[in-house]
Order: C-alpha cells, then sequence, then structure tokens
C-alpha cells in the first residue's frame, strides 16, 4: 500500500468536504431584520413618498414590506384592549392595514418627518369603531364593518358599484356562534350579546361585490393602492382574505400577506389568483383610498 496515495486521497476528500460547507455557508443568508415604522418613514420621508398620489403611497409602503413573515393573532394580548403595533409580521388584514395608514401619516405630516406614534394613532382611527378604542367590541372585527366604518370617516371610497358590482348580502355570526375561538369572548361570555347585536346591525348594510368570473374583465380599471376584500360563501363569515393592488402594465397584480406562502408577497393578477382560489372565494369588494384629510 502506497501510504502517501492514501493520505493525499483523504485529504482530497477532506478538501472536498471543507469546500461543500464553505458554499453552504455562502447559499445562508442571515434573517433580514424586521423593518422598524421609523425607518420606514424615514426612508418615506427622504424619497418623498408624501408627494405621491395617495395609493402610490399605499403601494410603495406595502412594496417596502414585502417578505416579511405571515404572523396571525399580533392584536391580541394581556390586559384591557389597546391598540397593538407590529411590523414583525402580518396577518393579510394588518399587512393592508398598515400599509394604508404609513401612507396616510406621511400624507398628513405637513412636510415634517411623522413619528411612530402618529402612525399608532392613524392605525387606531381605522380599526376601530368611530376611530376610538373602547374595549374589545370597538374593534372592527369583521372587514365589512371596517370597510363601512371607514367610508363614513372618509378614509375609503367603495368603488365596487362603478365596477359592475352586484350586490353581496352580509349574514355575519361566525364570532358570536363560536365565542370559544376568541379568548376575549369566551372569557366574558357577557360580551357575546353584545357581539350579536353588533352583527345584527353588521346584516342590514348593504355591500356589493364584483362575482369572481367578472375579475379579470375589470382588472384595467383597478388603480395602483386600491384595497381588495375578497368575498367568501363561508357560512357567517363575510371576508376571507384582503390585499392591495400594484399595477404593471396591464396588469392589476395582488400584494398580499399569505397564509400559503408565509409572508408577504407580490402574486399574479387578481383574476388569476381568484381563478385557482378555493370555490368558496366568490368575488372582490374594492376600496379606493382617499386623500386623508385633518380629523
Amino acid at each position: 500500500m502506497n501510504l502517501g496515495l492514501v493520505l493525499s486521497g483523504r485529504m482530497a476528500v477532506l478538501v472536498l468536504a471543507l469546500l461543500l460547507a464553505l458554499a453552504n455557508l455562502r447559499g445562508v443568508q442571515a434573517a433580514a431584520p424586521a423593518p422598524t415604522l421609523a425607518g420606514l418613514l424615514a426612508a418615506a420621508h427622504a424619497q418623498g413618498w408624501d408627494t405621491l398620489a395617495i395609493g402610490e403611497s399605499v403601494a410603495r409602503f406595502g412594496r417596502a414590506l414585502e417578505g416579511a413573515p405571515y404572523v396571525e393573532g399580533t392584536l391580541e394580548g394581556p390586559g384591557p384592549e389597546r391598540c397593538r403595533v407590529t411590523t414583525n409580521g402580518f396577518d393579510c388584514v394588518t399587512f393592508m392595514e398598515i400599509a394604508l395608514n404609513l401612507a396616510r401619516t406621511t400624507h398628513t405630516a405637513g412636510g415634517r418627518e411623522p413619528t411612530s406614534g402618529d402612525v399608532t394613532s392613524a392605525i387606531t382611527y381605522t380599526r376601530y369603531r368611530g376611530g376610538r378604542v373602547d374595549g374589545y367590541l370597538s374593534r372592527l372585527h369583521y372587514t365589512s364593518e371596517w370597510i363601512a366604518d371607514n367610508i363614513a370617516k372618509g378614509v375609503l371610497e367603495d368603488v365596487t358599484p362603478s365596477l359592475g358590482g352586484v350586490r353581496f348580502p352580509l349574514e355575519v355570526d361566525f364570532m358570536s356562534t363560536h365565542p370559544e375561538r376568541y379568548p376575549a369572548l369566551r372569557d366574558n361570555l357577557a360580551l357575546v350579546d353584545s357581539m350579536r347585536h353588533i352583527e345584527r346591525h353588521i346584516n342590514s348594510t348593504p355591500r356589493t361585490h364584483v362575482p369572481r368570473d367578472r375579475v379579470a374583465t375589470i382588472e384595467r380599471k383597478l388603480r395602483t393602492g386600491d384595497l381588495v376584500a375578497i368575498t367568501t360563501s363561508i357560512r357567517g363569515l363575510d371576508y376571507a382574505h384582503t390585499g392591495l393592488i400594484v399595477r404593471e402594465g396591464s396588469r392589476a397584480r395582488l400584494l398580499h400577506a399569505s397564509s400559503k406562502s408565509g409572508r408577504v408577497m407580490l402574486d399574479g393578477p387578481i383574476g388569476a389568483y381568484l381563478a385557482r382560489a378555493p370555490s368558496s372565494s366568490i368575488g372582490i369588494t374594492v376600496l379606493r383610498p382617499k386623500p386623508p384629510r385633518d380629523r
């Protein structure tokens, strides 16, 4: 046996293993830190996003959050109801909400650089009935009520009727019939009767949607920054998902926090997205952000 050849062969194996390990290390990238409200606001201020149309600003902030993880339950926590805001992760609603309110905050700053507190105030205004925190039930839990309340407050315009929308009957009762899924209701059953009253009021509110088989034909009318809420046929619920539109030429792509992909992502055209969605996703309601006004 030639000892030199054996050693050189072993050395070659060791070198090859070392090279493969180094290659793997190069492929591993450290997770990017979560953006902060202050950092997002500073970037927007430096780039003049407050001079853009409000929908363009909404989309810029949404794109800045691409790749953020999908995280549920960030609004819940111990103690009394308060407006909880995080940039560590989003579900579909909190993603849409923060993109909208970052944009609204920059547009009301009057040329100064806004603060994180300004964003929390803006989110409080859109998240809670009448813009005021008054316990768990003051939060706009159902998307349909969130829409109606923010139309009334001048935050949004419902453009669905102008897109050929048809009546979407509201029959919500999921929270009151499944209180065990909501810690605040489970721990205080007296709130369930109040929730039933809120649900009855929601069900008396007219709402429209564009049926899923017509969505592709109205894509050309959608604008960057339009908010999209996907209606559902699941009993007791109103909407199954939310996101916002980013126009790329003739395409109206969906930017959303995807539970399936586990992150905020820019998806394909909204019509194509709906075509492959579950059959319970039956259409869209389209809300257009309005330029903010002083409150």
